[in-house]
């Protein structure tokens, strides 16, 4: 028998219809907040996330699914082709392509779709995993550099697990200041490392030389200890940036998002500059990310566009729905509101006909057979979760009228075709 690649799963009803929620959910956010969509390959040339998300970061080290294309000319170089780990660095590079900085305005844009990682499956993390992400982006001139642009994402977020419902995250938030703040930095915790790395895990070791920046995305417990006694990068912030994060936290405070200040948090990828963040649920055991984001001010310039500062974030779907499951929502099976039970031989074509016109109507209903005695249709109906059965047989199609059947309280009444629509709807 073959099965799905270790890493990936199926995603069934009821679960199926969590993900739908979120979906809807996040879409209605999107639009009060002026998002559009955006929609990128899920493949790209790999150069784009080694420039981007950064050499040494685990996700361009490890984790990548990547193939030569030698479906090309005789003449040419076989292309590195990669399956996005990623969205962002694909929406900057859309961005840059199709020149939307020559609009002089901010491009407010959100995705919704899979992305891929090599990483060990573990609950909550696979290797096709599903995000929801959203990027502003533009030219300095129409906003972009301006904390309210951070804050004001930080808060639709806090809207958007609140409408979602999941009540029991915490924020976190830092600053990695700007390019040259990190090298300061980077100096300092290669400095500060030189005397203890050797008692560090192997992947710490190697970072502390090439990037000790991602020393502090290490999660080994033995580890911790030293981490916790490295410089802090707040103490390397030159004036424009702190003032930047001040200005964040200061509408945010406004605006009654709570948040904590963690100075270890600097995110896995190597794009980010001031403002960084996660939202964290206790639900999802030792890695507590449910989702989170930050500003790349330099990223358009990296992938040679022009300047074009953004900040954005991404939302696991998978751990979304994880945290809503802990909270002890489960999932819920779109319901219908009325099932149709066709009645006797020849009622088949009769029922198809008054479901069409109902469905034509926005009733959601589903549609049993002729074949069916009424005890199973009724059962069916169930099943469905139907409020309601509608029966077609002869003698409603003659009257032109059909019983109609509450399958709670089991109240039954006659209701001609023409009043059926307002009969069903007037029962939410």
């Amino acid at each position: 028998m073959i099965k799905a690649v270790r890493g990936t799963r199926d995603i069934l009803p009821p679960d199926s219809a969590l993900f739908e929620l979120v979906e809807e959910r996040a879409r209605e956010v999107f639009h009060l907040y002026n998002f559009q969509e955006i929609r990128t390959p899920i493949f790209e040339d790999t150069q784009l996330f080694s420039r981007s998300v950064g050499e040494e970061t685990d996700i361009v080290g490890k984790e990548m699914f990547t193939w030569e294309d030698k479906a090309r000319a005789q003449s040419e170089k076989a292309q590195s082709l990669t399956l996005r780990p990623e969205n962002t660095a694909g929406v900057v590079r859309a961005y840059i392509e199709h020149k939307l900085g020559d609009k002089g305005q901010l491009q407010k844009l959100y995705y919704i779709g899979p992305q891929f990682r090599r990483e060990r499956p573990q609950k909550g993390r696979y290797r096709q995993f599903y995000q929801i992400g959203a990027e502003v982006i533009g030219p300095p001139s129409a906003g972009s550099e301006s904390p309210a642009r951070d804050a004001e994402v930080i808060e639709m977020l806090a809207a958007l697990l609140d409408r979602v419902g999941i009540k029991g995250s915490t924020l976190q938030l830092n600053s990695v200041g700007c390019a040259n703040d990190r090298a300061k930095y980077n100096e300092a915790l290669r400095a500060a490392l030189k005397p203890v790395v050797g008692q560090m895990c192997v992947d710490c070791q190697r970072r502390a030389e090439t990037n000790p920046l991602r020393v502090l995305d290490c999660k080994v417990p033995e580890d911790q200890p030293i981490i916790a006694k490295l410089p802090k990068i707040s103490d390397y912030l030159d004036e424009p940036c702190r003032e930047h994060f001040a200005e964040v936290k200061k509408i945010l405070d406004a605006v009654g998002v709570k948040y904590e200040v963690n100075e270890r948090m600097v995110r896995g990828l190597d794009y980010y500059t001031r403002t960084t963040f996660e939202f964290t649920h206790g639900g999802l055991g030792a890695q507590s990310a449910l989702l989170g984001g930050g500003r790349y001010d330099g990223l358009s310039e990296a992938l040679g566009g022009p300047k074009a500062p953004g900040i954005g974030f991404a939302l696991g779907l998978d751990r979304f729905v994880i945290a809503l499951q802990s909270e002890t929502q489960s999932a819920q099976t779109p319901s219908v509101k009325a099932f149709i039970a066709p009645l006797g031989d020849g009622m088949n074509a009769a029922a198809a006909k008054l479901a069409r016109e109902l469905r034509a109507q926005g009733v959601a209903l589903d549609l049993g057979d002729e074949s069916f005695r009424l005890k199973k249709s009724f059962e069916a109906a169930e099943r469905a979760g139907a409020q309601f059965v509608i029966i077609v047989g002869e003698n409603e199609v003659k009257a032109d009228a059909f019983a109609v059947k509450d399958i709670k309280s089991g109240e039954q009444r006659t209701v001609a075709r023409a009043e059926l629509v307002q009969a069903l709807k007037a029962n939410p």
